[in-house]
């Protein structure tokens, strides 16, 4: 009997920032994969190696992590004034779906990187030395974010003496702005969608807690560390083992996302794991990060600990880490009092694997919160590059 062959996609194997993940040109998709549906899903589902019951993706390229299940795609940018349109799938470990309901602030650095390496770029555009400002069009929150990506020879800048906690070796550092980052397309209409900088939330089985709900970089529910039995210094082996504690964790997030208007029934929650994120904020303390390191309270403004895709993060999503930065520059969230309380401009925050800064400019407008920028570093490399195999009849 015959059997399908596998067919070869050109492909890129890249880091970004904390995560990794598989880059296409959109032109060099399938043809059926080129808009958006069921056949471009499949494929990326198949490249990566899920839905694997195993949980290990054993059989593709993604690692059973949120960190590392997650592809994206590149394509001369169709707006004014942007060089590239970015579009990020993250795949489901255990489960048959994409999700394309956010952006990965982590990758956001590999797409800065990628459209210059692939050509997406205008070459005049391009310093021989220097820095090339790639303007990017986030295609699935529709923001628009500016990477700074160095260059020399004509060439992406890859190695360098950047170091980011959460990667083992140090690289060039790409600067990154988040434009107008607040999700202010979703339902709630703002920045903060039920309207304050406070909430109570009443999740079955655990009962009332205070929550900050906040849509910039990603939508984000932060409760504090203590109010759930934590300190703020968790490591993943600490609750990542624990089915009652993420089932917890599962819980808050559901009715942060309810609240927020992001699903109308707690079941749509299945098919939005992306998000909302759930994290939890603390005052600073002096812990032991996962390489050893250790973490003093004076270096940091807080401790954040996130979830993604149901499970603490190893260091911290990016766009997470935009939320983090605005709703510590409000004064009154839970984070905003977590970091001491009172106007900052920027904050230095604990998380797993160590510390991270981010930036971001918060102002009042007629009585509304709104975020003009947020800034970060983080640093990018090409892992391989070539063609990804999938069999033919996949997707």
């Amino acid at each position: 009997m015959a059997r399908a062959p596998q067919i070869r996609i050109p492909a890129t194997y890249m880091r970004g920032g904390t995560s990794k993940g598989v880059f296409f040109r959109l032109q060099d998709l399938p043809e059926r994969c080129q808009v958006p549906g069921e056949a471009r899903d499949k494929l990326f589902m198949r490249v990566i190696g899920g839905p694997d019951p195993y949980a290990a993706h054993i059989d593709g390229m993604g690692g059973a992590t949120s960190s590392t299940s997650k592809c994206v795609i590149l394509s001369k940018s169709s707006q004014p004034d942007h060089d590239v349109d970015y579009l990020y799938g993250q795949v489901s470990i255990d489960k048959p779906f994409v999700d394309w309901s956010g952006n990965c602030g982590n990758l956001s650095t590999g797409a800065g990187a990628f459209a210059i390496h692939a050509g997406l770029v205008d070459p005049s555009r391009i310093p021989e030395n220097g820095t090339c400002v790639v303007r990017i069009w986030q295609a699935n929150i529709q923001k628009t974010i500016i990477a700074h990506v160095p260059v020399s020879n004509g060439q992406v800048q890859e190695t360098g003496d950047f170091e980011l906690d959460g990667v083992t070796f140090p690289a060039a550092e790409i600067v990154l702005e988040f434009l107008d980052p607040s999700d202010d397309g979703e339902e709630g209409g703002s920045m903060f969608p039920t309207g304050s900088l406070v909430d109570v939330l009443d999740i079955p089985g655990i009962g009332t807690l205070k929550a900050t709900m906040i849509s910039a970089g990603i939508p984000t529910v932060f409760v504090n560390a203590e109010d759930i039995g934590y300190q703020g210094t968790e490591l993943r082996e600490d609750i990542n083992g624990n089915a009652e504690a993420l089932a917890r964790l599962e819980a808050i997030r559901v009715a942060g996302a309810l609240r927020m208007g992001l699903i109308k029934t707690a079941e749509e929650a299945l098919t939005r794991q992306h998000t909302p994120k759930v994290a939890f904020v603390s005052r600073p303390k002096t812990y032991a990060a996962s390489s050893g390191k250790a973490i003093d309270a004076g270096e940091v403004d807080l401790l954040v600990r996130a979830l993604s895709m149901g499970k603490l993060h190893h260091a911290m999503m990016g766009t997470c880490a935009v939320a983090i930065g605005t709703a510590a520059a409000v004064p009154g969230t839970l984070v905003n009092l977590a970091a001491g309380g009172g106007e900052r401009e920027a904050v230095r925050f604990g998380h797993p694997s160590g510390t991270l800064r981010v930036g971001a400019e918060a102002r009042q407008v007629e009585g509304q919160w709104t975020v003009t920028k947020a800034i970060m570093s983080r640093s990018a490399r090409i892992l391989m590059e070539g063609w990804v195999r999938v069999p033919e009849d996949a997707f």
